[in-house]
């Protein structure tokens, strides 16, 4: 069962074996791990969802490392964390990987249980920039489970909380209904109308409160926050 706080890890690697132990490690782990075999699918696959963090091979069909690496920093509407992981060794190597925007650098071969520790504490480091959030006058503070708005307090219940962090989070990216429902609820069994519902009952608080913020549905694609008139 998928847990609604695991870390997400895209692998974007050739090697069937080498994604195998990987996939096999890190679900014992709790995380949750796509894959792909081609650097076009990785980086179509890492624009398109959201992921902590992404294990990168430098050599690949269709699009090499560095460049697909390079891609992500000049397109993707956040800093996706990067972890290449390679059997190029040499310190010229690791310097080209940290100019094409790599956050970390593991040679194969390697232990999968340090590759899984480098993993966490890059989901860690995103998760500590991303404490606090702030859209108009909006502030959400994790740590603290408080939203300010305007300078007073502005009381959500949990899932809206939730469903608020998660908007601020992708902002001004639109978050799908899937998406939605899988950081909030995993692989739990939820009614078909219970997101609407709560989605509805956080557009009215931030009504209430003369929130500056618009929350929108855009149709086929899911639900986008941004600034507005309050």
């Amino acid at each position: 069962m998928t847990k609604p706080n695991a870390i997400t890890v895209l692998v974007i690697e050739d090697n069937p074996a080498i994604q195998a132990n990987i996939a096999d490690y890190f679900a014992l782990h709790g995380a949750v791990t796509d894959f792909a075999l081609q650097g076009r699918q990785g980086a179509a696959l890492a624009l398109e969802n959201y992921y902590d963090v992404v294990i990168l091979d430098l050599t690949l069909p269709q699009l090499d490392g560095l460049d697909l690496c390079t891609l992500l920093r000049r397109q993707a509407n956040r800093h996706i964390p990067v972890l290449m992981l390679t059997a190029r060794d040499s310190l010229q190597n690791k310097l080209d990987g940290f100019a094409a925007g790599a956050d970390d650098y593991l040679v194969k071969p390697f232990d999968l249980a340090e590759l899984w520790a480098r993993v966490q504490v890059l989901a860690g480091r995103r998760l500590q920039q991303s404490y606090q959030l702030a859209l108009g006058n909006i502030t959400l503070n994790k740590h603290r489970q408080q939203v300010m708005c305007a300078g007073q307090i502005m009381p959500l219940k949990p899932i809206a909380f939730q469903l608020l962090s998660i908007l601020l989070e992708a902002a001004p990216r639109p978050v799908s209904r899937s998406e939605l429902c899988s950081k909030i609820w995993g692989d739990e069994p939820t009614e078909s109308d219970a997101l609407r519902s709560h989605l509805y009952q956080l557009r009215k608080t931030l009504q209430q409160h003369g929130a500056s913020v618009v929350l929108e549905t855009l149709h086929g694609v899911g639900f986008v926050i941004k600034a507005g008139a309050n």
